[in-house]
């Protein structure tokens, strides 16, 4: 692929539309516009990153991550792996171009339709019929398919056998990875996959269908600027047009005091991501901008859980080995490739889907002090024999003695969960940089239901379950999720919503 965005001092003072962010959101926003004949800029505060440039070994994961708290901020602004640390929940975000899409786990599910029954969404769209005409266009362009079994997964194959203890069957939900060497319908030519494992840091053999692959190229095409490293501080209305300012990421303009960049448009779209245009919106009201008062409420993780079934009895073989494919490793798979979907409850916030995931190669050095030290202090066995546990010592000090892909690692399930959390939280400005407040969130009732249902799906392997192994150490307690949403909810009016 060649390059997508262009030297920043090609920008003009100008342009029809001014789109801020690369993911889904500002993808699908630049090529839609572009296509109707606009003048469309898109900015974005990460970088670009070609093939092959995305982290596969330790030294470069551990570069790639930025870290804020209440300290401040720790790393490269421009690091793929942005970690945005609460004190009642932690967001993990993508920072680059084409957003979180970047490092997400490909699933492109439809959402259960009561979810459209929710009186928060206006009649006019909930009722709309091009809802599913949305979805098709999405799915023309995101191309998912259910992994097509080419090769045994060992992760799918445990991933069935949970799915007994649930009385019913795993399926295998459609995922935005390319099976086949193919042209895409944005005209950018797509290798298969290798079943690699490393989805979640990043594809370097081009075959997951990220907006890098086809909503910006199709941008592109149709005319649209791309310019990456320049990050959005906030709008202002200047009559009937828009000025937009901004910094480029890494020039430390604070040091120096010169004033954020600025350019003029007609129309505006913030797409930066649940906290990216949450931040930008609240920074323009303290300009001055008139907002609605819910700026900032209705802040959700999405139910997220993050857990593991860890030292089961059964090859999970979970760990990404990155690209090329080592010789003598079996196929890891797609990040998800099976999924057990609870949606079915009576009410719809009971309800809830159970996926298995893939750990990317660049941090298996970490995992088997990680994943040992985490179950001893806070892991709780499944099945307990004298012979079980002989076992089950001899497999941890395999992974200590010869790493992630032998041992008690290797047969570690991952399980990522989506739920219903209540929505409750809200997100702040705190020292200049969006800070989400929650008290309470973790001790939800759904979170119960979900931990109980993941020991029941360790069990059958007789593993020992383990919540997210990050939990008490330097992440504290909290949970983690990598689906935030909230902060400028759609409503009828200012009284219900921001947009």
């Amino acid at each position: 692929m060649k390059r997508l965005s262009k030297p920043i001092a090609d920008l003009k003072v100008r342009y029809d539309v001014i789109v801020v962010g690369s993911g889904y959101g500002g993808g699908v926003a630049a090529s839609r516009l572009a296509r109707c004949g606009q003048s469309v800029c898109l900015l974005e505060r990460g970088r670009e990153f070609a093939l092959g440039e995305f982290p596969d070994h330790p030294l470069e994961a551990q570069r790639e991550f930025q870290i804020t708290n209440d300290l401040g901020h720790t790393g490269s602004k421009l690091g793929l792996f942005d970690m945005r640390m609460g004190d009642d929940i932690h967001v993990f975000i993508g920072c680059g171009l084409g957003g979180t899409s970047l490092i997400n786990a490909n699933v492109s599910l439809k959402a259960d339709p009561r979810v459209w029954e929710d009186p928060q969404w206006p009649d006019e769209l909930a009722s709309d019929p091009e809802l599913e005409i949305g979805y098709e266009r999405a799915h023309r362009m995101l191309s998912p398919v259910p992994y097509p079994d080419t090769q045994r997964i060992d992760k799918l194959e445990a991933m069935k056998a949970s799915a007994v203890a649930f009385g019913t069957q795993a399926t295998k939900p459609p995922i935005n990875v390319t099976f086949e060497d193919q042209e895409n319908h944005a005209g950018v030519y797509q290798p298969a996959c290798t079943l690699c494992g490393d989805c979640c840091s990043g594809c370097n053999v081009g075959a997951k269908n990220t907006v890098q692959m086809n909503y910006l190229p199709d941008a592109a095409s149709f005319g649209a600027e791309i310019y990456t490293e320049a990050s959005v501080s906030h709008v202002r209305k200047e009559g009937g047009k828009w000025r937009v300012y901004f910094e480029l990421v890494g020039a430390e303009r604070e040091k120096f005091g010169v004033p954020l960049q600025s350019i003029v448009t007609e129309t505006v779209v913030l797409a930066a991501g649940t906290l990216g245009s949450t931040e930008i919106l609240l920074r323009s009201q303290q300009e001055g901008l008139k907002v609605s008062d819910q700026l900032g409420e209705g802040f959700t993780g999405n139910g997220d859980v993050l857990a593991f079934g860890y030292n089961n009895d059964t090859r999970i073989n979970g760990i990404g080995y990155g690209h090329p494919k080592p010789e003598e490793r079996d196929p890891v798979g797609p990040c998800i490739s099976g999924l057990i979907d609870l949606r079915g409850s009576d009410r719809l916030e009971d309800g809830f889907v159970i996926e298995e995931g893939s750990i990317p190669s660049g941090l298996a050095p970490f995992l088997p002090a990680l994943f040992v030290g985490g179950a001893g202090i806070f892991g709780r066995d499944t099945d307990f024999s004298l012979s079980d546990e002989l076992d089950e010592a001899g497999r941890a000090a395999k992974s200590l003695l010869f790493g992630a892909y032998d041992g008690a690692v290797n047969n570690t399930q991952t399980y990522l969960v989506m739920s219903h959390d209540d929505a409750a939280g809200r997100i702040e400005l705190k020292n200049d940089s969006v800070d989400i407040s929650w008290p309470g969130v973790a001790d939800q009732e759904i979170f119960n239901r979900v931990d109980d249902a993941l020991k029941r799906a360790t069990a059958v392997h007789g593993g020992t379950h383990i919540k997210n192994p990050m939990s008490r150490t330097v992440f504290g307690k909290n949970l983690i999720t990598v689906h935030p949403l909230g902060g400028c909810c759609i409503g009828r009016d200012r009284t219900t919503g921001v947009v």
